[in-house]
């Protein structure tokens, strides 16, 4: 307990901690040829890059590698399409591996997959890094494709002085006059809080006669409504209809019931559920996801369980993304009970486990004091093959610390240090604070050395 003057962080950690480096090295040599061998060798290409998940860096080359070694070919469009599959499933490092291997074999490169390669660049090694290989093109490469990537790199990472000196650049190169430009643009203005400025972008983009997509009109309801005219919200929305272009996109009304509860307009929203439903897309999940999503904001288990039903009726196969999105709107009306009838359906149906949908229950029942029923289901979750995750640590370290109970959220830090994850760990300072105060208080210096040590391990942003 926090009040113990003899606690010290246990042997066992100590030792662990001092450990990692040289484990982690251990698995990256073995591990980085183990999903390549044997019967694995007669698998697909692109099943063999999927498979290789956390795989160490340089496993895709060697799969790429040991294919050619096969005697088999691959096509450059191929290679791209497998690009950009990784980029779809946020395997950002891998798909950049993938196009950095394309380089080593006198691959080149067209002008979109240059777009691509800036966008992955930033992901990965950062902003400096996508600066230098856009400059680094020939002027033949530097075109709308590639300018349009920097220029998303920019407005992502909410960089407006040099976002606004590449659009400057851009417009003098004619090289603006794209919807996704001023997409971008409205995003970084959003993002800067900043919603006054997106209605005069828009009229710059119809000055030039530059379609407006879904994404233009939803972002600018959204403008309109963090101004609070929700009449110039239903403005746009009477513009699409009048037009006449058919059935109005799902996403229109899903914004326009999620502006409506905001702005605590129970009534309108209602309707604009009911257009949504109308215009949901069948072989569409994710319009069922905002339609579940919605309904548990208006508070609504009924309308969230019908919906449910309803799209397990329609879907063959329940994806565990589904699964989550119930979870959570389940959590959000507190409804325990539902929880845990879902999450035993979804055990008793699911193909590969995952951690995401444990945790919802977890968070419900630390939330309840239920510490029994949470450490449990970890256990059991995790003989089940579930890797925790940073978000399952979390959990468990702030109950641990609301309930001043140091010692336990201690040997949660350890236990996540021992797992040697990759990903950057955002633990808050205040956390950090408590633990190093802790040691203070206990003068237990080499307890704090292997705290600071678990943190770099997990290179944590704190430090």
């Amino acid at each position: 307990m926090a009040g113990s003057s003899s606690f010290r962080v246990p042997a066992w950690a100590v030792a662990l901690v001092r450990r990692l480096c040289t484990a982690a090295e251990s698995s990256a040599v073995t591990g980085g040829s183990a999903g390549l061998a044997g019967p694995g060798l007669a698998k697909p290409l692109y099943r063999r890059l999927s498979a290789l998940g956390g795989a160490p860096q340089g496993s895709v080359a060697m799969a790429m590698d040991e294919w050619l070694q096969e005697g088999k070919r691959v096509r450059p469009i191929e290679v791209m399409k497998y690009v950009k599959e990784l980029r779809k499933y946020k395997r950002f490092s891998q798909a950049l591996e993938l196009m950095k291997w394309m380089d080593s074999k006198g691959i080149r490169m067209t002008q979109s997959n240059h777009a691509i390669r800036i966008d992955l660049l930033s992901k990965t090694e950062g902003i400096d890094s996508a600066e230098v290989y856009f400059s680094n093109l020939p002027e033949a490469a530097k075109d709308c494709f590639t300018y349009g990537a920097l220029l998303n790199c920019y407005c992502r990472e909410k960089m407006a002085g040099k976002a606004t000196e590449l659009y400057e650049k851009m417009k003098m190169l004619s090289y603006d006059s794209t919807t996704l430009v001023y997409n971008n643009l409205a995003s970084l203005y959003m993002k800067l809080q900043q919603p006054e400025k997106i209605p005069p972008l828009i009229e710059q983009m119809r000055a030039k006669n530059i379609s407006l997509d879904t994404f233009t009109h939803c972002i600018l309801m959204n403008s309109y409504a963090h101004l609070g005219d929700i009449d110039a919200v239903e403005r746009v929305v009477s513009e699409m209809e009048d037009r006449g272009e058919g059935t109005m996109p799902w996403p229109v009304y899903s914004n326009l019931a999620s502006i409506y509860i905001s702005a605590g307009l129970t009534q309108r929203a209602e309707s604009a559920l009911k257009m949504l439903e109308m215009a949901v897309d069948r072989k569409d999940r994710d319009s069922f996801h905002f339609l579940i999503t919605l309904h548990a904001r208006m508070r609504n288990l009924s309308e969230v369980n019908r919906v449910w039903r309803s799209m397990k009726g329609i879907f063959p196969k329940i994806t565990n993304l589904s699964y989550l999105v119930v979870l959570q709107a389940l959590d959000q009306l507190d409804d325990l009970s539902s929880i845990e009838q879902c999450y035993e359906e979804w055990e008793a149906l699911h193909i590969h486990h995952d951690i995401r949908l444990t945790n919802v229950v977890i968070g419900a029942y630390l939330r309840k004091n239920m510490i029994d029923e949470a450490l449990t289901l970890w256990e059991t979750a995790s003989k089940k093959g579930s890797e925790s995750n940073f978000r399952t640590f979390d959990m468990f370290i702030d109950y641990y610390l609301g309930n001043n109970e140091v010692e336990q959220a201690l040997r949660c830090v350890f236990t996540a240090a021992s797992k040697g994850k990759k990903e950057e760990w955002k633990m808050d300072e205040e956390r950090v604070g408590i633990f190093l105060r802790y040691f203070e208080e206990q003068k237990d210096m080499e307890g704090a050395k292997a705290f600071r040590e678990a943190l770099k391990k997990l290179k944590c942003s704190c430090l």
